[in-house]
């Protein structure tokens, strides 16, 4: 196993692991985020290691806020590092903008963990343009080395420009593995700040503001400087056809492309334009490869054509390459006819093994099976929208449940439910999970009471932030680091607000949830259920599941197939004509048990 604080030597990382040590040898005594894949595995890691490394680390209840307390850190002279996953930025794009015309006084770096071929992310967005809406620099590693070793120039950048960096990386960097060369740990810099009040920099009041922009511009300006002379963008080897990378596109490159000339660019906002214009000029061809967008292609072409350049910019403008999904060794033989391409090894291509198929599902004896059977149980025929949201639940899209209809972002589903209410005949049920609730579920609570929306919100409270790796959240207290904090009571927030209608349910007695379920629909209002049970998963990890199977009397059951109809889970195995308990899946939860009409189906220890 890695130790991330070794003195130095060599280690096998994972792109994330990289990046934590990264952070160490920069000297970063502040990091915040809100976890999300592909970044996840730095927050784990950081809440074992931050204390032993002199780090303040938190999870926090969104990545507005991450970026916010890590913003404060900046401006007082400590430096902070604030990550997520791309759409998380989205989330954070408010503070960020007007954090730019405020600056820091101590170095801040931002990572946005990308996720081409969105796989696990409900879009691709490409967020090197967050870099130039925001006007703050961006530095892109290639692989797990550069991950670790750009972040200490990322915050020589920050701290020379007195900005917030983009650090923009790729499911691929984040989770591909190699060899890492260690260098030292940092220790001289402090954990400890003091916020010299400065309102012309931090109050951006319009009459401040205006000025702010002018400054901010000015500072980009150096920033320009600052990307012609970085070791970041670099020239390797010859020809008369040019290749412009960045990020894990140069790792394909550099492996399957030959007899080129590769301008390989780590600091990408700004670009180095007069080192564009040198490069491209004279040279046969160019060809810009980048994952997703025409990013770097698109101010290629503007570079050639403000310097006269008449070369042919082969990218994804005119087709060449594609502007959907990660690249892969495939994607390169593309460039063929262009420049000499290395083939694709066989075991990227059409195999004649037939894999077995593995879709995502819920895990067996999951609680939201029980919740979901319930709810489709208490429904009936009544005319409804299923408002679902991000995290294990949302596989509830799935048969038998089919209960998320409508899936856009973090919260989502809550503030879509009032709009259904509003505008529909048919009576929205939101499923949002507890991290989620705290993330951004109890704005649109709040706005549906508000606008009194008659909406059932059900919270699928499983004690974790389940999807992402079993980090904490506030409903389950911080214990880490140092810190101790009780949990927040989802159910006093949810009554706090006002809620009237509001029942705590264990979705294991799926029968009883249905009672409940009936009530929350023909509710005239906000109904709240709290769907209250841990995480089987998270029960393994600390070794707290106790042991317990349920099996099927088999003189005794008719063959309805209710449990299969009703549960689906996984643990169910039907065998010619009757079902079976697969007991190397089965947690004994009961959950089948429950809905059994027959009682034929008993949990034993």
């Amino acid at each position: 196993m890695a130790d991330l604080l070794s003195d130095s030597g060599r280690q096998l990382l994972l792109g994330n692991e990289a990046i934590t040590r990264g952070l160490f040898e920069a000297g970063v005594k502040f990091a915040s985020t809100y976890p999300g894949t592909p970044s996840s595995e730095v927050g784990n890691l950081l809440e074992e290691y931050s204390e032993r490394a002199g780090m303040y680390f938190e999870f926090s209840s969104n990545e507005k806020t991450a970026v916010e307390v890590a913003a404060a850190a900046a401006s007082s002279g400590v430096r902070s590092f604030a990550f997520m996953k791309h759409v998380g930025l989205n989330v954070a794009a408010d503070p960020l903008m007007t954090l730019a015309y405020s600056g820091v006084r101590a170095g801040m770096v931002i990572m946005s963990a990308d996720d081409p071929s969105a796989h696990s992310s409900q879009n691709e967005q490409d967020n090197r343009y967050y870099s130039t809406l925001a006007l703050i620099p961006m530095v892109e590693p290639s692989n797990p080395q550069e991950a670790k070793d750009f972040l200490a120039e990322a915050y020589a950048i920050s701290e020379k420009l007195g900005l917030p960096l983009l650090y923009r990386t790729t499911t691929r960097v984040n989770h591909a593995r190699s060899d890492v060369v260690f260098g030292e740990i940092r220790t001289d810099t402090p954990l400890k700040g003091h916020f010299d009040k400065d309102d012309q920099h931090f109050v951006n009041i319009p009459a401040y503001a205006v000025h702010n922009r002018v400054r901010l511009l000015e500072r980009m300006k150096e920033a320009g400087e600052m990307s012609e002379a970085s070791p970041l963008n670099r020239i390797e080897g010859e020809g008369d056809v040019g290749v412009i990378t960045s990020g894990v596109s140069y790792c394909y490159v550099k492996e399957f492309v030959s007899g080129v000339s590769i301008l390989k660019l780590g600091f990408t906002n700004p670009l180095p334009e007069r080192k564009i214009a040198d490069f491209v000029r004279g040279k046969k061809a160019v060809i810009v490869v980048e994952e997703l967008e025409p990013f770097v292609e698109d101010q290629v072409l503007r570079i050639c054509a403000q310097n006269g350049i008449m070369v042919h910019v082969y990218g994804k403008r005119d087709g060449t390459l594609p502007r959907e999904w990660e690249f892969s060794p495939d994607t390169m033989q593309r460039l063929k006819g262009i420049v000499d391409v290395k083939a694709a090894p066989v075991s990227m291509g059409k195999t004649d093994i037939a894999l077995p198929g593995r879709p995502p599902s819920l895990c067996a004896g999951c609680p939201h099976r029980g919740i979901y059977a319930a709810t489709k149980r208490a429904v009936g025929k009544t005319p409804v929208v299923y408002c679902s949201d991000i995290g294990c639940y949302t596989l509830g899209v799935q048969p038998p449940f089919r209960t998320a209809d409508f899936i856009i972002c973090m919260g989502g589903g809550a503030g879509a439910a009032g709009g259904f209410a509003q505008a529909t005949d048919q009576k929205p049920i939101a499923f949002i999970g507890d991290s989620t609730f705290f993330h951004a579920g109890v704005q649109p609570l709040t706005s549906a009471l508000f606008n009194r929306h008659s909406i059932v919100m059900v919270i699928l409270d499983n004690r974790t932030t389940a999807m992402t790796g079993h980090q904490p959240n506030p409903g389950t207290g911080r214990h880490f680091g140092g810190i101790d904090t009780d949990a927040v009571d989802i159910e006093g927030v949810v009554r706090g607000l006002g809620v009237e209608f509001v029942r705590t349910v264990d979705p294991y007695d799926v029968l009883s949830c249905v009672k409940v379920m009936k009530e929350a629909v023909d509710f005239d209002g906000v109904a709240v259920v709290i769907s209250k049970c841990p995480c089987p998963l998270l029960l393994k990890k600390e070794k707290r599941l106790e042991k317990k199977v349920c099996s099927v009397d088999q003189d005794e059951c008719v063959r309805c197939y209710t449990c299969l109809r009703t549960i689906a889970c996984p643990a169910l195995v039907k065998k010619d004509d009757h079902v079976e308990v697969d007991p190397s899946q089965c947690i004994g939860c009961g959950m089948c048990a429950n809905v059994c009409p027959k009682k034929c189906i008993g949990v034993r220890q």
